[in-house]
């Protein structure tokens, strides 16, 4: 009898099927998806999970990263017919992985649970260190801007996208989605002292659409784009009339949102130290 790890119908008894809580700095991967000739998120997390079930394992995960590019609080699935603790899924398989990727929970699901389809919307966060001087603790974790962001611009922009659209404007050329019309639920700018944060929630999102946003509200706080031209780039439904795309290091899948009843955390502790309380409350919302 054969089993399809990925189905959502267990074809073999006694399958069951877990989800995971993930964060990683995806600095080092060519992206969440496996690679022929470069290493991925869940090629590690696919090796680690399998040692511990001693039989191969498939992950689906709630929304696949690019190249360079975080997550807080990655969600992915996967089933086995391995009868183990929790605590030896998560321990066993953060033994098995490298330090810059973490498994910060795991937890039982029901066979209907899907890490990607049974998402009700998804955030993403793109942070932005906005000072003269570089910084060693976050080089590689956010964009350092050294020109002043005027952030009332960068939300006046953004708010323009809010509602479902045609985002072809914000999509890059090899993205595979069928439609390129979102539902973009959420869209904030964020200043605390010197830094600046764009958060997105939408009910999916297209290839490179987060960064190509971010990219855009970059200019627009520079003053080097209007708020304006965020409403006439999205009706262009042209990528070519946008600004450049942001790098990918500030980019985190920060939040996959599920029905309650799933009883998934939703939470993911950054590192908080020296960090006041107006500061953590902020980041961590």
């Amino acid at each position: 009898m054969q089993w399809h790890a990925t189905s959502g119908i267990s074809q073999m008894p006694n399958v069951v099927r877990l989800a995971a809580g993930i964060e990683y700095d995806g600095g080092a991967y060519h992206g969440w998806q496996i690679q022929r000739s470069a290493p991925s998120i869940q090629a590690l997390l696919q090796a680690a999970f399998g040692r511990i079930a001693d039989h191969p394992v498939s992950l689906i995960c709630a929304g696949r990263t690019d190249a360079g590019v975080h997550a807080r609080e990655q969600v992915a699935h996967f089933d086995t017919t391995a009868r183990r603790a929790l605590q030896a899924w998560l321990l066993g398989a953060n033994t098995e992985l490298p330090s810059n990727i973490s498994v910060r929970w795991v937890r039982a699901v029901p066979e209907h649970f899907h890490a990607r389809y049974s998402t009700q919307a998804r955030t993403y966060r793109y942070l932005i260190l906005n000072r003269r001087a570089r910084s060693a603790l976050a080089a590689g974790r956010a964009l350092c801007v050294h020109r002043p962001l005027d952030e009332s611009r960068m939300q006046a922009a953004v708010s323009l996208l809010v509602g479902e659209h045609d985002f072809s404007a914000f999509r890059a050329a090899e993205c595979q989605s069928r439609s390129p019309v979102r539902c973009l639920q959420h869209a904030q700018v964020t200043r605390i002292g010197d830094w600046v944060w764009i958060e997105l929630r939408a009910n999916a999102f297209l290839h490179h659409m987060a960064r190509n946003i971010a990219g855009l509200l970059l200019a627009v706080g520079r003053g080097d784009a209007t708020p304006e031209q965020a409403q006439a780039q999205l009706l262009s439904r042209t990528r070519s009339t946008g600004e450049a795309t942001a790098p990918a290091a500030g980019l985190y899948f920060w939040q996959a949102h599920y029905p309650p009843q799933f009883g998934l955390p939703q939470l993911s502790a950054m590192i908080a130290a020296g960090m006041q309380d107006h500061e953590l409350n902020g980041m961590m919302s």
